[in-house]
């Protein structure tokens, strides 16, 4: 009999079709939830599982005795309880590299879009009301020369510094869990503490993973911290900002503007008050989101479930090999 894989949003569909040559297939291609039958009864039977933002907890893998790898298509993995995984013998897999330039051009395209009013300015256009040269008040600021501060130099993160520094002479300032002697070599990035970053940048940009110690590490304190003329950037994931705090900041000019391309809750409620600035450019969670990327994912993704299900070691494997 063939493997079962379950397969859940978002995943190529060039590669499902891959995947049902070798295996039975049982595709999910909307937020499904435990206790819905039909996800029950595919849990039950799969050895294997593929995609994008299931959240696997305990109380799942109770419901899928015969799992032996969840293949993540993502670089992150906060859906997964890794060591709970690990503790059942469950391999876990994640798809880094592939999506390093995608992701690093959607945060600097924000960060751009942010700084010079583009969103707020194609509107303006569009609606009819540009009968008149643009007035002062409508100016955006100068993203070239300026100081970048990236939280987070790891493989994005060197990828924005490399945008930043080599294409538009921006100082790279950077703050990490560890040096990273590349990113100074190659882009003349100078490490720094947390406040000093956010003191002297005219740009933070939040690139760190989700984990309890990164959990709204940037809150009304840290907006406090940061030049009055600064741009905030995240490009992280939404937990990793306090919201709240974000709006205050906004709304009393704390900061100047910000871009985000996560929320806390995704989708964001339509009722978010973050959604109502006018000094805020908003994204649906688009890092990745090309249909070059989200294909090597897809087979990156497939390549880690194959070789799970085959007994061998996946190339990106998160938890503990067994």
């Amino acid at each position: 009999m063939k493997p079962n894989v379950l397969v859940y949003m978002r995943v190529d569909s060039r590669v499902v079709k891959e995947l049902e040559k070798d295996y039975e297939v049982t595709i999910f291609q909307n937020h499904e939830y435990l206790g819905d039958p039909h996800f029950d009864d595919a849990l039950q039977k799969a050895d294997g599982i593929i995609g994008l933002a299931l959240k696997v907890t305990k109380e799942l893998l109770d419901k899928a005795p015969h799992l032996k790898i969840v293949s993540n298509v993502s670089v992150g993995y906060d859906n997964l309880d890794v060591d709970e995984l690990s503790n059942r013998g469950i391999m876990a897999t994640n798809t880094p590299g592939v999506l390093n330039d995608t992701t690093a051009d959607a945060i600097f395209g924000l960060m751009l879009a942010t700084a010079r009013r583009i969103p707020e300015l194609d509107l303006f256009v569009k609606s009819g009301k540009w009968d008149i040269s643009l007035q002062p008040n409508q100016y955006g600021v100068d993203v070239h020369h300026k100081t970048l501060g990236i939280i987070g130099m790891g493989n994005i993160g060197c990828a924005i510094a490399k945008r930043a520094h080599l294409g538009f002479g921006m100082t790279i300032l950077y703050h990490n869990r560890t040096r990273n002697e590349e990113a100074e070599t190659l882009y003349e990035a100078t490490y720094c503490e947390l406040d000093t970053l956010l003191q002297q940048s005219d740009f933070v940009c939040l690139m760190v993973p989700a984990t309890k110690e990164t959990e709204k590490m940037i809150g009304t304190n840290e907006f406090k911290k940061m030049k009055s003329s600064a741009i905030f950037i995240n490009g992280s994931r939404g937990k990793n900002v306090d919201e709240e705090a974000l709006y205050k900041a906004l709304v009393n000019s704390d900061i100047l503007a910000a871009g985000i391309d996560v929320f806390t809750q995704e989708p964001t409620s339509p009722t978010n008050p973050l959604l109502k600035l006018k000094n805020i450019v908003t994204l649906p969670h688009i890092g990745s989101s090309t249909t070059e990327c989200e294909f090597n994912m897809s087979k990156l993704a497939a390549l880690n479930l194959k070789k799970g299900l085959n007994g061998e070691t996946p190339p990106n494997l998160l938890t503990k090999k067994f």
